[in-house]
């Protein structure tokens, strides 16, 4: 198994993004990934992630540290996050073939060639901690940047693990090893911090909460925010923290607004969270889609497929060990007929009607587009029904598929036999051009939504509405492929002339939104086209 490290480096600074870009550049080390990079104004702090072999993680992860240190003077930084440093803190996680033990050896080698190469005070948390009460993040940032300015120079307590007994403009870092760590925020229907700083002690370990929640409450964006990490979200699972949050929020007369992801998140413990709601008590990880499509390609590389053409079970369960997430691209390039263009047509329209969403949700709750926000709203809601109904399609025409070869494979040996499979051969083709149909009918709606905010929605983010609204159209133009091909392998002609003409009608809809948003882009953005 490829050994793979996580980094996770929180930084000081998200108001310039000029600083931000080089820092995230330090990371381009051969041998690491670079997975996310997520910033938040108010906050002022970005987020970087990446991951690969632990001995370039490594080196990364002292080149970000070394150029936020060159880059970023805490003595003028502000913001709503507690910190303590510019390069606040940086924690490792074993992702695969990698233990917690290696981990804290990263982290320990880490801190003391920062310590002494860079002149910067380094504390060791988590696993990585040498002393038990430096554990927790919190003990350590107490006082923030300013508060520990002073305090390291006077209490023999705050000594850091590594480096001098004082803070320069680069502050300290605390660098360490842990688990897999959820960062969520939910956004409360109010301005009131107190009531987020409320709800936040009502659901953080440290005041009688959940056990492995760490939460505080704070005012972004004009609204209460209860922000929090989620150090062992096997143990304490996101939907059981949201729903107390819910609750306790309606004691206060009000409720959640919105939530948010910061940095990346473990495929599981969404997994979670949906069965959680969906009351899914005998759902087994198997059951969905892209893992069983990663695990189709990786039997078939393998040259592992049963003999009947299923997938071994031993195959789906190393990607649920190995990623904790299939890889449909994977899947797609595999010499397997299917999932095929039908399926890619209605992933595309689902990524389309995501960036509508992104879009509608970067327009809700923002000053300047109030005269939007009710009309924000409703889209937001329809695409993403739309981006669940795409991407259920692409198991859905995966299906149509299956079902025409398996009506081909049917016996013919007698008169009665013939008809029966001819008959199921018609049937099922006809349901293979319905499904990819559909699609087309959705990727045009995505397409209507995309052109509203494009032309209303966020400015600063106009180039993703009309993203999504040309995924949306190759998953039309991909879809209707789809559907010609099988209308042209019909006995019935009549049958399939009804969908063109259906198909026709949306292709040329289709062509006037592609040319209201362009409108859109020159008028309100100045692009030249």
């Amino acid at each position: 198994m490829t050994p793979i490290v996580e980094c996770i480096p929180n930084f000081s600074e998200a108001r310039r993004p000029e600083v931000v870009d080089q820092i995230v550049a330090a990371a381009s080390v051969p041998g690491v990934k670079i997975l996310d990079r997520s910033s938040d104004l108010d906050h002022n702090r970005t987020v970087l992630t990446f991951a690969g072999s632990p001995d370039a993680v490594e080196l990364a992860a002292f080149r970000v540290i070394q150029k936020a240190a060159a880059l970023i003077d805490m003595n003028v930084h502000t913001g709503e996050h507690p910190r303590i440093g510019a390069t606040d803190v940086v924690p490792f996680v074993p992702i695969s073939g990698v233990t917690m033990s290696e981990c804290v050896e990263m982290a320990r080698r880490l801190g003391q060639k920062v310590g002494s190469e860079l002149n910067i005070p380094v504390y060791l948390y988590e696993a990585a901690a040498l002393r038990p009460e430096r554990t927790n993040l919190e003990v350590i940032r107490k006082g923030q940047y300013e508060g520990l300015k002073v305090d390291v120079q006077t209490n023999p307590e705050r000594k850091p693990d590594f480096g001098p007994a004082n803070l320069g403009a680069a502050g300290a870092t605390v660098i360490g090893a842990r688990a897999p760590l959820v960062a969520f925020n939910v956004y409360l229907t109010t301005s009131d911090v107190s009531i987020a700083k409320t709800i936040a002690r009502a659901v953080r370990q440290s005041s009688g909460g959940f056990r492995f929640v760490k939460a505080a409450g704070f005012l972004v964006e004009g609204r209460a925010q209860v922000s929090m990490n989620l150090t062992d979200y096997r143990q304490t699972p996101l939907a059981r923290v949201i729903e107390t949050i819910r609750r306790e929020a309606l004691r206060y007369g009000v409720g959640i607004h919105h939530s948010e992801l910061v940095g990346l998140i473990p495929q599981e413990a969404l997994l979670d969270a949906a069965v959680w709601y969906t009351q899914l008590d005998q759902f087994s990880p198997e059951q969905v889609l892209e893992t069983r499509l990663a695990a189709a390609s990786t039997a078939q590389e393998a040259g592992g497929l049963e003999e009947d053409g299923t997938i071994p079970v031993r195959f789906t369960k190393q990607i649920d060990s190995d990623s904790g997430r299939a890889v449909f691209l994977d899947a797609l390039s595999a010499a397997i007929p299917a999932p095929g263009g039908g399926s890619a047509a209605a992933y595309a329209g689902a990524m389309g009607a995501g960036l509508v969403s992104m879009v509608a949700g970067l327009t809700i709750g923002r000053k300047k587009y109030v005269a939007e926000e009710d009309r924000m709203k409703t889209i937001l809601v329809e695409s993403e029904q739309l981006r669940a109904e795409l991407n259920a399609a692409v198991a859905q025409d995966a299906a149509a598929f299956e079902d025409v070869m398996a009506a081909f494979r049917l016996p013919r040996d007698t008169p009665e036999q013939a008809r029966q499979r001819a008959d199921k051969i018609e049937n099922a083709t006809l349901n293979a051009a319905r499904v990819p149909l559909s699609v087309t009918r959705k990727a045009l709606r995505v397409m209507e939504l995309g052109a509203i905010v494009t032309a209303s929605g966020n400015l600063n983010a106009i180039s993703d509405g009309a993203s999504g609204a040309a995924l949306a159209r190759a998953a039309l133009t991909a879809a209707g492929t789809n559907v010609r091909i099988n209308v042209n392998s019909l006995v019935d002609k009549a049958s399939g002339s009804l969908l063109l003409a259906e198909l026709k009608k949306i292709e040329t809809q289709a062509l006037t939104l592609e040319s209201e948003i362009r409108k859109s882009l020159e008028t309100r953005a100045g692009f030249i086209f």
